[in-house]
């Protein structure tokens, strides 16, 4: 056999066994009932989705509709909160700075406007206590009007007026992100995107990622494109407690910290749709809680429609991943995680 038929057998030989290992895993599981109610939802999903589950180290269910792969890169809204959340408790576990440090020790302009108080706490939060800034549909729409996040942040220094003392009301937004993101610019003094593929998405092998703008400044609360390997590599090590592929990226106190609920009913005084009844730790929705309040199921729906999930109960991670302004899907979602939850047994006592 000549060395270039060696080669060939060598890869053939690997894909074989790839798709053996896939389809042990999916043997494990009948997900019919789920695959039909993914493909039912093709037209509201925009004819273009891809749906995914990650379970002890591998994949264990893949549908996509459409021209959508796993490698399909798309805009992922609000979704972008969580990573950039990521970057942020990968500085605070260098000792670089710390979640209760107040932002006008970075950033004094903000004690000169009477706004010395807030945290960085308060800010990956939503309870900065500043008026909020374009929400929804027509934030994503809506061009920045700033050329850097130093300008955008400065603004917010200067013109945003206080509402309610940090800590104490949480109004979804993206301003808390922001100030958040500059903050890292100023300790990591290198730009937001750059320190993210330094310590985030490079280590996740996440290449398909990226908070690049050409038209102003970084969006760190909802301007990312990423795909839904990406987003599941992120998934699998929030799942895994910080770890992907044997490298620790986040400790197991930062992931730990996510997960705290930070607000109540009361205090919730806005949420999109797509979380009504929720709670919010860091830079996450609490979707569902135990007996005791403590995080089981957490996530970060995007009003463009991708839902990443992680049931900390069942040990798994989820992506409904499209792009079709379906403000969440949280009926499709909910209904998938049922037929999910008939496959996978709770583990919480």
């Amino acid at each position: 056999m000549s060395e270039k038929n060696k080669i060939n057998c060598v890869k053939v030989s690997t894909v074989l066994v790839l798709l053996l290992f896939f389809q042990l895993a999916m043997a494990q599981y009948n997900f019919g009932e789920l695959d039909q109610k993914f493909s039912s939802a093709k037209k509201e999903l925009g004819n273009n989705a891809i749906a995914m589950i990650y379970k002890d180290g591998k994949i264990i269910y893949q549908k996509t509709l459409g021209e959508f792969t796993a490698k399909t890169q798309a805009p992922i809204a609000s979704s972008s909160k969580w990573l950039t959340t990521a970057l942020v408790l990968n500085l605070v576990d260098q000792g670089k700075l710390s979640l209760d440090d107040k932002v006008s020790k970075y950033i004094p302009l903000f004690s000169k406007y009477s706004k010395g108080y807030i945290t960085i706490r308060d800010c990956l939060s939503d309870m900065t206590g500043l008026e909020s800034d374009a929400s929804g549909i027509k934030k994503i729409f809506s061009k920045t009007q700033y050329k850097s996040l130093e300008e955008a942040v400065t603004d917010y220094a200067m013109k945003k007026e206080i509402i309610s003392n940090p800590g104490l009301e949480f109004k979804y937004g993206n301003i808390g992100m922001d100030i958040a993101a500059r903050v890292i610019e100023i300790v990591g003094k290198r730009g937001f995107e750059q320190q993210m593929q330094e310590r985030i998405t490079r280590p996740l092998l996440m290449r398909a990622t990226s908070f690049s703008s050409l038209d102003g400044a970084v969006d760190p609360a909802a301007g990312a494109l990423s795909s839904a390997n990406d987003y599941m590599n992120f998934l699998s090590m929030i799942l895994n407690k910080g770890l992907f592929n044997g490298k620790l990226i986040l400790s197991e106190k930062a992931i730990n910290e996510m997960h705290v609920l930070r607000t109540n009913s009361s205090i919730i005084k806005y949420a999109p749709k797509p979380a009504e009844g929720f709670n919010y730790g860091l830079g996450e929705w609490i979707q569902e809680t135990d007996v005791n309040g403590k995080a089981t199921v957490i996530s970060s729906p995007s009003l463009i429609g991708t839902w990443p999930m992680i049931d900390l109960c069942r040990g798994y991670a989820f992506i409904l991943f499209t792009n079709n302004l379906k403000e969440g899907n949280r009926e499709l979602v909910f209904a998938m995680k049922t037929l999910i939850e008939q496959q996978i047994p709770n583990n919480c006592k």
